[in-house]
């Protein structure tokens, strides 16, 4: 199924499983799962949870590179296919919880996946806050997707990319794919939705990689239309914990399901019998009917 979930933090507010019913629901709807950096539970847990499920894992480097190195070797070892690294992130906003939030946020925001055994306080505290200020890497650079290709064999996707200059630069690389995304909309106001920065990401890849897509996916003619566009896959995030905060890993199985059905219903209703039948012809871009079809063909006066 080419739907499949992003990584999001902190599953456990929506549902006392957290992540590990989360990696049931995907396992069960056969689709992929990348689990965060910030989950509640441990990597090696989730896949214990899920153990027939694909998933990957979304890297938050160190500054000690000797930590990175050491969360690379247990998301090997725990069966991960692959790792995510967002780009468009270049700084993190680590803020203590509103104090009337902070017992309960304490009791779920266990980050075993980010954390380490010198970590001071607990996740309420403003000790807590620093050291993750202080140990996580802050730019990521294309040094650091160089370092990570040379000390791991697992599949490496770039989350964030938006244009073409990037997506060229992470084909140079040697990336295995590039999610288009802007990271839900909410790090920089103002930019591009991402089903209309994908077209100008496939075309500068050329085949050299796979492309995926995350961002406003709600429902199955979403994915046909990023499918048309050529994303091989796309991602949600937000649906997938409303499933989860419903009714847990099968409230995230019945949400993949909805999506499956109506994209099934949308590629008979546009004449697709198969995966390979949808086309960028299926999609035009609103603007051409904004502006006139007479527009496109350069006899509209300015």
């Amino acid at each position: 199924m080419p739907v499949a979930l992003s990584p999001t933090a902190h599953h456990s507010l929506a549902h006392p499983d957290g992540e590990k019913a989360t990696a049931k629901g995907a396992a069960s709807a056969n689709t992929a799962y990348v689990v965060s950096s910030f989950a509640n539970h441990s990597l090696e847990d989730i896949a214990q949870a899920a153990p027939g499920g694909v998933r990957w894992f979304y890297l938050i480097p160190q500054n000690d590179p000797g930590r990175t190195k050491e969360l690379l070797r247990r998301v090997e070892s725990a069966g991960y296919s692959g790792i995510w690294l967002t780009v468009d992130q270049p700084r993190f906003q680590f803020q203590q919880r509103p104090e009337s939030n902070l017992e309960s946020a304490a009791s779920v925001m266990r980050l075993p996946n980010l954390t380490f055994e010198d970590v001071p306080g607990d996740a309420s505290s403003q000790e807590f806050t620093t050291y993750l200020s202080d140990n996580v890497r802050q730019p990521i650079t294309w040094e650091d997707v160089v370092w990570l290709r040379k000390n791991t064999q697992l599949k490496i996707v770039l989350k964030g990319i938006l244009t073409a200059e990037d997506a060229k630069e992470a084909v140079r690389v040697s990336v295995d794919g590039i999610c288009v995304s802007n990271h839900g909309g909410r790090q920089l106001d103002g930019v591009p939705a991402t089903i209309d920065a994908l077209p100008e990401v496939v075309r500068a890849v050329d085949g050299k990689a796979e492309v995926y897509l995350d961002g406003g996916v709600r429902t199955g003619t979403d994915v046909l239309k990023a499918l048309a566009l050529g994303a091989r896959c796309v991602f949600i995030g937000r649906p997938a914990l409303w499933g989860l905060a419903c009714n847990g890993a099968e409230g995230v199985r019945q949400v993949l399901e909805v999506l499956k059905d109506q994209l099934n219903l949308a590629m008979a209703q546009t004449g697709c019998t198969q995966m390979s039948d949808i086309k960028p012809s299926l999609v035009i871009h609103e603007s051409y009917y904004l502006h006139g079809r007479h527009c496109h063909t350069g006899t509209c006066n300015n």
